[in-house]
Order: C-alpha cells, then structure tokens, then sequence
C-alpha cells in the first residue's frame, strides 16, 4: 500500500482504513486520496495521489498537508491559507471542486471533506481527493473540434446560399429562367446539407448525453436495404453494384425504422464512395447481444477495395475519423455506432472476404412482452 511506513519522527503513524472505517485498500481507488488528521498531519497517500502529484507517499506521510500538498489557487495563492481547514468557520464541512495548481503548474481538480465528531466541532480528518484535468482536457479539446468541424462544413453552403440569393434579389431580371432554376437547384441542395449536418450535431448530444430516444416498430430490414439500393439505381448506378442476400425466415425485428434507415444510409455510402467493385448486403438471423433473448437480425455491409487499414480498425467508430479524403464529417459512423447501441446492439469492423471493407452490425429482435 501507498499509505507506507516512512514518516518524520514523532508524527502520527500511517492511517490505514480497514474494512469497517472504509472498505477497500486506497491504492484501489482510481482518484488521489490525501488524508490528514486532526493536528494536520498527512496519514495516507495513496497511489493515485503519489501518481497526480510525482511526490512519493514515504516522503508525504507524516508532513504537514499543506507541505505534502502545495496547492495554489489559479491567481498564485495559496489555497490551504485560504480555506484554513482547521482554524476557518465551525460549520463548514467540504469545499467543492475546483481547479487549483501543483508547483510546476500542473493543473489537478481538487475537493475537500471536513469530518468533524460533532457538528460544529474541531476537525478530525481532512479528507482530500485529488482527479488528474486530462480527462476533462480531451473532453474539451474534443467539443472544441466539434465546433470548429461543423463551422466549417457549414461556412461552404451558406456560403453559396448567400451568394445565389443575394444574387437573384440583386439582378433577377438579367437571369434566364434556366439559370435562375440553376441557382435555386443549388441554393436547395446546400439547405439540405445545412439540415444533415445539424441533424448531425443533435443526434451526437443525444448520444453523448444518453438521451437518444427510440421508437420501436416492426421493421422489415430486408424491404428497408432494397429501398436504397433502388434509389442509388435511379441516381445512375449499375444495378450489378449491389448484391442482396436475404435469409429466410428472419425474426420479426422492432426497432425505429428511421435510424435503423440512418444506419443503412450511412454504411451503404461509405461502402458506395469509399469502396469499389460489388457491395454485398448480408441480412441473416444472429445470435442476438442482448441478454435474455435468442435471435437477433445481422445485417453485414462489404466492398471490394483497399478496406481500412489495420492499424485504423480501432479508431473507425471514433468522432471525426475518415477513410479517405473524400469528403464528410467524419461523424456519420460514430452516429452509426450510437445509434445500434441504443437498440441494444453490437457493431463491428473488419477485412470482407474480397478483401474490402466489413462492418456488421446486430440487433436484438426486441419482441414487446404482450407478443411473446
């Protein structure tokens, strides 16, 4: 243990908490753990605290807390002089989190809890959980990316939104008809995209706040895959590009059959843009991921080309990766990912048997109870 047998001639011994006073070994706590007793003397410091702080726990134990722990606030005062734990107001029990500095400057989120025997009684631990910023840090740094990526792809089309407009309003009449039905094709086009990618931007704060709804109802997956496919037909490719294979029977599938149609459209046009050769669609019953239940419906998307690099697998269903430099967000198989974990399914990638890409993704059949 962290709490260690080093400390300063004639300080307290180590504290140790067994099972009755706290439960578990220190060490085992993901966060730092500084306690200090009732004269201010540090009695435990766990690993994770030697870790936030590169200060070893022998040399911690048994010095002063706030020698142990130079905390300074983010204007370079000193934050135990300010909150005086052991002279300050009788009734005051923690100070909330907050931001505070080691010497170096390293940042950490710091909280305190004042355990007193009696209510406004002296204190008889100061208990300190220290939390590394890092994690907060790649939270930020990937909001702000958010934000820069989609002010970008929205600075284009409004862009040429604006342009056409203010065009037309400004010399109508000088436009053959041809040409005004041109800009406004164009001006309806890059709406749309405004609207993809804002529904984009709503569905990943549903995802990451858990707050992604799903409506069940019957869906027939094998109708739902054909239906795309007739439409990149009638948008002018070779119907020989795709190849369908149902297996019968299928369960009957409840899921919302809009965002189970995002993540065909998703898929299909990765594998449509960044593949080549035949893209073959697999639908077959599964084994399903949820717990209680025996049959789910597989769907397996694959393509003929490069396929994604090994050493890229791993980071595919992250935010912002993209395949090639053709185009996107880089958020649609994020969303994808979001959205078949909501139903209660899995989703994986791999190398198909030509050699291109594979995603496949599972769902659990989710029969409501008064049909089964």
């Amino acid at each position: 243990m962290s709490v260690g047998t080093s400390r300063t001639p004639g300080a307290p011994a180590p504290w140790s908490p067994g099972p009755a006073e706290f439960g578990i070994d220190p060490d085992q706590l993901p966060d730092g753990l500084v306690v200090a007793d009732e004269h201010g003397h540090v009695i435990c410091f766990n690993a994770a605290a030697a870790r936030i702080t590169a200060v070893a726990a022998e040399d911690a134990l048994g010095q002063r807390l706030e020698k142990a722990l130079p905390l300074e606030d983010l204007e370079g005062r000193r934050w135990w002089q300010l909150t005086d734990p052991y002279g300050g107001l009788a009734i005051r029990i923690r100070q909330p989190e907050r931001n505070l500095l080691l010497p170096g400057g390293r940042e950490v989120l710091v909280s305190a809890q004042y355990v007193r025997t009696r209510p406004t009684g002296p204190v008889h631990r100061v208990v300190v959980s220290l939390r590394d910023t890092e994690a907060r840090r790649r939270t930020e740094r990937s909001h702000a990316e958010l934000i820069a990526t989609v002010a970008h792809e929205l600075r284009s089309p409004l862009t040429s939104v604006k342009g056409f407009t203010a065009t037309l309003l400004a010399k109508w009449e000088r436009f053959t008809d041809d040409q005004k039905r041109l800009m406004l094709e164009t001006v309806d086009a890059d709406a749309d995209r405004v609207t993809r990618l804002i529904a984009e931007l709503l569905d990943i704060s549903r995802i990451d706040s858990g707050r992604l709804e799903v409506r069940r109802q019957p869906v027939d997956i094998g109708a739902a895959v054909g239906r795309h496919i007739q439409a990149y037909v009638a948008a002018g490719l070779a119907a020989d590009r795709f190849l369908l294979r149902l297996e019968q029977p299928l369960p009957m599938l409840w899921a919302d059959p809009d965002k189970v149609d995002q993540v065909l459209s998703n898929l299909l046009e990765n594998a449509v843009r960044h593949g080549e050769g035949t893209v073959t669609i697999d639908i077959t019953a599964a084994e399903s991921p949820r717990e209680g239940e025996d049959t789910g419906t597989s769907v397996t998307v694959s393509d003929e080309g490069p396929g994604i690099p090994e050493e890229s697998m791993n980071r595919v269903f992250t935010r912002f990766w993209r395949g090639s430099k053709r185009g996107g967000t880089g958020l649609g198989l994020y969303i994808v990912k979001g959205i078949v974990e909501a139903h209660g399914g899995t989703i994986t990638v791999g190398r198909g048997p030509q050699g291109g890409a594979e995603f496949r993704f599972t769902l659990p059949v989710s029969t409501p109870a008064y049909l089964t």
